[in-house]
């Protein structure tokens, strides 16, 4: 089970702080909550809390200038606004000076839900493949990602045909799959690579300040509009603007980017001089957009404008032979933030790892990684350690397949994942027993004829876990 969110809570009317404090606590939050926030900023400190949630007008330090101190200890802890004056003017400063989202009072407690679900899942997202995007800024090469001679070889491949082309694309796929990871990678092996690439997250703005963040406005527009201001489709000249969440879009944004696309020239809000910039969109989305256009809530001419080329990312379930992979890699990353010197999991652990169907997907996978090893004391995360995250009693139906990948290529690519794991085992086992089959055998539940034939198998010598001598 994953560990609560702890979340940081600052309203100085104390009714509203107390409902607001019961209803996160009683759907699984850990809350610290302040009336006072002096004493909130002081009680802060990076890395302590997953969200803070402030509202703007209180007495003594105010919301944006508790939102001010906070960024200048975390930069990427995601900040709430609540305010009881939802202006433009007032939305724009707060997510000037960095804040996620922004609350208007009234609100129902299922509102303020939505919106700490939404930022913390965000916020993990964006965290979710840091190492990799930092490969791909320098270069895209295929062998560097993991997945790329696995689950996501075609779709590597997809991105580098298309990534020359200058067209729009749409990335579909479930939550956590690493869509704005493969939209930076087509960004990065493309013509515009030397100019920007931006992004936004279309779900998490108001409209108002959706509309204003991506056309910029004119001076005067609107209260608070004391100077002309570039919105991102200026920012992105020459470059790459990635929509996310694109399926949120209001209509009248819709109509808008729409005439954008078409036209390749927009307004800023409060001027009648059009701007053409020359920028590649490219979206992300998990919704259902057919669906959507259904209903009505998704215009047909906006979805085959962005869909021209669609690039699917596979869920993890998909995917297994990347997931020792991918344990790998969160194991390395985790050890240097933790200090630890985990080397990976048990074989009994590492095959009910893979054979698990991942419904959060490489979220969820780096999650259970982190919490494996928050708990691990040992070399290698042994079963017990791991059924606390994955309880057999919750296990999917289905969830432990005989043959947990498809192709042939891709059992080589499982298959070898999984030998370089039980080898690595077996050395580290060997070392800690000092050269005993008998008690190596013991500590692995296994019996000695396994232990032999498994050295044999993967040419383990006894140099590879003795000391040297003196």
């Amino acid at each position: 089970m994953e560990a609560a969110r702890h979340i940081l809570l600052i309203d100085n009317e104390e009714g509203l702080c107390r409902m607001m404090e019961a209803v996160l606590r009683d759907n699984g939050y850990q809350v610290t909550a302040y009336t006072r926030s002096f004493e909130a900023v002081d009680a802060f400190s990076a890395g302590a809390f997953d969200l803070v949630i402030s509202d703007i007008k209180m007495p003594g330090l105010d919301g944006l200038e508790v939102l001010q101190r906070i960024r200048a200890k975390d930069a990427t802890v995601p900040v709430i606004m609540i305010t009881a004056y939802a202006t433009v003017e007032t939305s724009i400063q707060a997510l000037r000076k960095g804040a996620y989202d922004m609350l208007t009072k009234p609100f129902e407690p299922e509102e303020l839900l939505y919106r700490v679900k939404n930022a913390l899942q965000a916020t993990a997202l964006a965290t979710e493949n840091r190492e990799l995007k930092r490969q791909l800024a320098d270069s895209f090469q295929g062998d560097d990602i993991i997945g790329a001679n696995g689950g996501l070889k075609e779709v590597l491949e997809r991105v580098r045909r298309v990534a020359a082309r200058d067209t729009s694309v749409l990335i579909t796929g479930e939550s956590g799959t690493g869509k704005e990871l493969i939209a930076q990678a087509i960004h990065h092996n493309s013509p515009r690579r030397d100019k920007r690439f931006m992004a936004i997250n279309c779900g998490a703005l108001p409209e108002s300040v959706l509309e204003s963040e991506l056309f910029g406005y004119k001076k005067g527009a609107f209260t608070g509009a004391t100077a002309d201001r570039k919105g991102l489709l200026e920012a992105a000249d020459g470059g790459t603007l990635f929509l996310d969440e694109v399926g949120n879009l209001p209509l009248t944004v819709q109509k808008t980017l729409l005439r954008f696309l078409q036209e390749h020239e927009f307004l800023r809000l409060g001027d009648t001089r059009p701007i053409r910039v020359d920028v590649r969109v490219i979206s992300a989305t998990n919704a259902d957009l057919q669906q959507q256009m259904e209903d009505g809530s998704y215009r047909d001419d906006l979805y085959y404008r962005l869909n021209v080329v669609n690039i699917h990312l596979p869920p993890l379930r998909q995917r297994r032979q990347d997931i020792p992979l991918l344990a790998a890699h969160f194991i390395r990353r985790t050890n240097q933030r933790f200090g630890t010197a985990v080397q990976g999991f048990t074989p009994e652990a590492l095959q009910r790892l893979c054979a698990w169907n991942w419904p959060g997907n490489i979220r969820q996978l780096e999650n259970v990684v982190e919490g494996c090893m928050a708990l691990e004391s040992g070399d290698f995360i042994s079963s017990t350690i791991l059924d606390q995250f994955l309880p057999a009693s919750a296990a999917p139906s289905g969830a432990l397949p005989n043959n947990p990948v498809d192709t042939a290529a891709q059992q080589e690519d499982y298959a070898q994942a999984l030998a370089d794991f039980e080898s690595a085992y077996l050395v580290q086992l060997l070392k800690k027993t000092g050269g005993h089959v008998e008690e190596a055998a013991r500590l692995a539940g296994m019996n000695m004829a396994t232990i032999y034939r498994k050295l044999k198998k993967y040419a383990i010598r006894k140099d590879d876990f003795t000391p040297p001598a003196g």
